[in-house]
């Protein structure tokens, strides 16, 4: 889980508690997030990743819950100039708790209405990277997310971040799978001085270099980064909509 951003838009909000433990319909966004992985079969532990002004907030909310085992990691960091960067923490992480197994990668602040289980038995099926991709239906609104192209396969054929002119109104989301055996990308990518934050560059440099695919996100899907955003999030599980 990646976690450990500022949320500078959300203030006052965030000054003093972390975005991803903000309330959605009753309870921390982050729960919600771990009650759409209850099903994903062998998922053994899950680490949280953070910064060190919102670490303690963490841990505390950790003590009290009990529905899965739940690591908070310090990535040291304490404001927007020191920031490691998502794929950054991403490495720090698989590097920390020296993991050697497939990882599922999603970000503390975006939010699902239906299981991520079947993205699991997709992705561990192709026995590859994988990304999850979501229709927004606006090519405008594209421009501030990704564009992405798939072959009949669900190949991913096009990634660009951030497009002046997209072609395509599918884009991927914080939503990753990176197999065991394609763990060491992460630090490849880096270790060429490639930008460490916004983890669909990541995908954007390795797709050309192995096959990977995109899953189709079922239901609803909120990035919360906003105020009104998080007030549209909100509504829809409190209602259940």
């Amino acid at each position: 889980m990646l976690a450990a951003g500022y949320a500078t838009r959300l203030y006052p909000l965030t000054l003093d508690r972390p975005k991803a433990l903000l309330p959605v319909g009753g309870k921390p966004m982050l729960e919600h997030l771990l009650e759409r992985l209850e099903s994903v079969p062998g998922l053994d532990e899950i680490h949280v990743v953070t910064n060190s002004k919102f670490a303690e907030a963490f841990r505390n909310w950790a003590e009290g819950y009990h529905a899965a085992d739940v690591r908070i990691l310090d990535d040291g960091t304490s404001d927007e100039e020191t920031r490691l960067g998502a794929i950054g923490d991403l490495d720090l992480t698989i590097r920390t708790a020296a993991i050697d197994d497939d990882v599922l990668v999603l970000a503390g602040d975006n939010l699902f209405s239906e299981s991520l289980a079947p993205f699991a038995q997709f992705a561990r099926a192709k026995a590859a990277p994988a990304i999850g991709v979501y229709d927004v239906g606006d090519l405008e609104a594209i421009r501030k997310y990704n564009s992405i192209e798939l072959d009949a396969s669900d190949r991913i054929t096009f990634f660009e971040e951030k497009p002046e002119r997209p072609s395509s109104t599918l884009t991927g989301i914080a939503l990753y799978f990176y197999p065991r055996s394609a763990l060491g990308v992460v630090g490849d990518y880096l270790a060429e001085g490639n930008n460490p934050d916004q983890p669909g560059r990541l995908v954007q440099w390795l797709y050309p270099r192995m096959p990977v695919y995109a899953w189709r996100v079922p239901g609803r899907w909120f990035d919360v980064g906003s105020k009104e955003t998080l007030a549209e999030a909100d509504r829809a599980f409190t209602s259940g909509d």
